[in-house]
């Protein structure tokens, strides 16, 4: 089992920065390719980043590329979210996923098998 806990939300103005971090316990993620999903009031959870087992590939939403970046750090076991240009559309709880054994990133999250409980980032306009 791995367990997975977000950190690092928040409330910010648009245009201002926050870094997520997902810290994971349990087994090592140097085998687990990562995910970041987030979830707004009244819609459906969406993908926002993943990155490969080794860090050397990633993939983005198209509405956050250019601002966050997603990262990791296998030696810390965490994964982590760079926020950057924040908007207003980005407020949403943020959650960190893991699946065993893909060496690519993967965007649908019914591929992952680990969830966190997520963390809450708010954007004022």
């Amino acid at each position: 089992q791995v367990q997975l806990v977000e950190s690092g939300g928040g409330l910010v103005q648009a245009g201002g920065s926050l870094r997520l971090s997902c810290a994971a316990s349990g087994r090592t993620i140097a085998s687990y390719a990562m995910g970041w999903f987030r979830q707004a009031p009244g819609k459906e959870r969406e993908f926002v980043a993943a990155i490969s087992w080794s860090g050397g590939s990633t993939y983005y939403a198209d509405s956050v590329k250019g601002r966050l970046t997603i990262s990791r750090d296998n030696a810390k076991n965490t994964v982590y979210l760079q926020m950057n240009s924040l908007k207003p559309e980005d407020t949403a709880v943020y959650y960190c996923a893991a699946v065993y054994g893909p060496s690519t990133p993967r965007r649908w999250d019914y591929e992952y098998d680990y969830w966190g409980q997520g963390t809450q980032v708010t954007v004022s306009s």
